[in-house]
């Protein structure tokens, strides 16, 4: 069996007495990339401080490169690279200073070294006495993976690492990131966007503070079940609201100049689709289900966890 990097159990974080992140069970193997995709507030980055050693779980154990999340805190911090959603470097040193103060940080025997690596790594060397904070998103980012890789570390949490980078500086993200996974560096990174989500091995979806699914891409979409129907022509928009509340309809989205309906029960749908054909000249289709499709129908049958009191270990059931 390959080894997993990370192995958490019943992993539970309360705040005010409710669970955002709610005894989820998340294990990663080592050199894989594990997409942790969720909407805002669903408990990802919750658990990422949790695995990384900055937050200490109410309940629930488990080990990130074999060290024991609770007791081992301080060691799998040294082991981890965990890059933040918001750029946390120092806008007013230059990009050799920055790299220069984190292998500081880490007490780096050969600092230099080290930090004339990095650059080279990522592509920074010709840029290293510009100032951190002139530089554009997707400078910023290469200089924040870079802080992250300086120590060497055997694991990387990206929390959302490409919001706000154009396309370009995007796809070189992930060819950086699938470089490193495939010198056996484990990655788990949390992301909005579903064309990344197709570029890891393995994918988890958490909402409000719960594991909805997991598996590979292909496994997502078919445990699902999910039949999804495509409507086009005019006036397809205003659907949209309607169609939400039809008996068997678990999602309705706006793709383009389409919408997608999706649901599990055939029957049900159809009766409700039925009634669009007689009444108007729409070209509705069955569509092949993907995984917005998939993320979209999971959030709409979601549980919210402030919507009710949730009861921790000590409460009665």
């Amino acid at each position: 069996m390959t080894a997993l990097a990370i192995d958490v159990n019943d992993l539970t974080k309360l705040y005010a007495g409710r669970a955002v992140v709610d005894h989820i069970h998340l294990q990663v193997e080592q050199g894989k990339i594990c997409g942790f995709l969720g909407p805002n507030g669903s408990g990802k980055t919750t658990t990422i401080r949790m695995l990384c050693g900055l937050l200490t779980p109410d309940f629930g154990s488990g080990s990130c490169l074999g060290l024991d999340i609770i007791r081992d805190a301080a060691a799998i911090k040294r082991q981890v690279g965990y890059m933040t959603q918001r750029f946390g470097l120092y806008e007013d040193l230059s990009i050799r200073e920055n790299l220069d103060f984190v292998a500081r940080l880490f007490e780096l025997a050969n600092r230099r070294t080290a930090v004339d690596r990095a650059l080279e790594q990522l592509g920074l060397t010709a840029r290293q006495q510009q100032l951190a904070g002139t530089l554009s998103g997707g400078w910023k980012q290469r200089l924040a993976l870079a802080a992250c890789l300086i120590h060497e570390p055997r694991l990387l949490l990206l929390d959302e690492p490409t919001a706000g980078v154009d396309p370009k500086a995007r796809r070189d993200f992930w060819d950086q990131i699938h470089q490193l996974a495939s010198r056996g560096i484990t990655v788990l990174v949390s992301t909005h966007y579903m064309d990344e989500a197709e570029r890891c091995h393995d994918l988890v979806y958490i909402a409000y503070g719960k594991i909805l699914a997991r598996g590979t891409e292909r496994e997502i979409i078919e445990r699902s079940g999910l039949k999804v129907w495509s409507i086009r022509g005019p006036g397809v928009q205003a659907l949209l609201e309607p169609l939400k509340f039809a008996p068997g309809v678990l999602s309705v989205a706006a793709f383009g100049n389409a919408i997608h309906v999706a649901g599990q029960d055939s029957v049900l749908v159809e009766q409700a689709l039925e009634r669009l054909r007689q009444e108007t000249t729409l070209h509705i289709a069955q569509s092949q289900a993907n995984l917005e499709d998939v993320f979209v129908s999971l959030i709409a049958r979601a549980e919210d966890n402030f919507s009710s009191h949730v009861k921790t270990s000590g409460e009665s059931a």
